[in-house]
């Protein structure tokens, strides 16, 4: 135990959660990354043959951040919600309640597992793009660095939809409604500079712009948004979940529901 942190509980609980990952390794694993691979031949085939370059890149290595950043955001949010989900769906999270385990201690160990299956699919995409196009990453610890980031709010985020989602629609409503049609229109397969106004002007209010143009610079070395603002923005989310998060456990709003 380190200055309160009882790492051993973490620890248990952690080696769980991806233990669950290999037990369900096609859904977990396979299925994103084969979908990444369609997205590759269909995009890459269909655009990529008319569009050669988008701002002096490629386009197949233009679209890699924002398909990575695709995978990540849904694989990042469910890994998160569904590892929490499930406790509560049989009743074990009573068990985890009553243990002497902090909030520090449980979100180390389920939002750790989820951010660690992420990277683990992340990097299986990198690889995988390679097949496809050839690509470079101007500022590799700095993307690896966002790409952390990024799937540490978003586990964040889905543990708080796993906590509120009351069945398996809910659960899938948000990653399936909300957070993949923004991600398709902020920004994965073009650049905003190329929208018309007021288009353009709209696609600034969706926040899954600044995240992809983020990982983008990190990947280029340019982007149609400021990596400080991209940055910035997903620092403040990731805090607001944890903000959030601690309220609701010391509320214990929909834990014992």
């Amino acid at each position: 135990m380190i200055l309160g942190f009882n790492h051993r509980s973490a620890l248990a609980i952690y080696k769980r959660e991806v233990a669950r990952a290999w037990r369900t390794v096609f859904g977990t694993i396979i299925s994103p990354v084969l979908t990444t691979c369609l997205y590759f031949i269909v995009f890459g085939a269909a655009i990529g043959g008319r569009m050669q370059e988008v701002g002096g890149i490629g386009y197949g290595a233009f679209i890699v951040p924002g398909l990575l950043l695709l995978t990540l955001l849904s694989e990042s949010t469910s890994n998160g919600s569904f590892g929490i989900y499930m406790p509560r769906f049989t009743g074990a999270i009573y068990e985890l309640l009553s243990a002497p385990v902090s909030v520090a201690e449980t979100l180390v160990g389920f939002v750790g597992a989820a951010v660690t299956k992420s990277l683990i699919i992340a990097g299986i995409i990198l690889l995988t793009a390679n097949l496809f196009v050839d690509y470079h990453i101007v500022h590799p610890f700095f993307a690896f660095f966002y790409i952390v980031l990024v799937a540490s709010a978003f586990s964040l985020f889905g543990f708080i939809l796993g906590l509120w989602a009351d069945g398996f629609e809910k659960l899938q409503m948000v990653p399936l409604l909300i957070l993949t049609p923004l991600t398709f229109l902020g920004g994965t397969f073009y650049s905003i500079d190329m929208l018309a106004e007021p288009w353009r002007t709209v696609a600034l209010f969706n926040p899954i712009v600044y995240l992809v143009n983020g990982l983008r610079w990190t990947f280029f070395g340019q982007a149609d948004i400021s990596i400080g603002v991209a940055l910035g923005l997903t620092l403040v989310f990731l805090a607001g979940c944890v903000t959030a998060i601690w309220w609701i456990f010391k509320t214990g709003w929909r834990l014992r529901d």
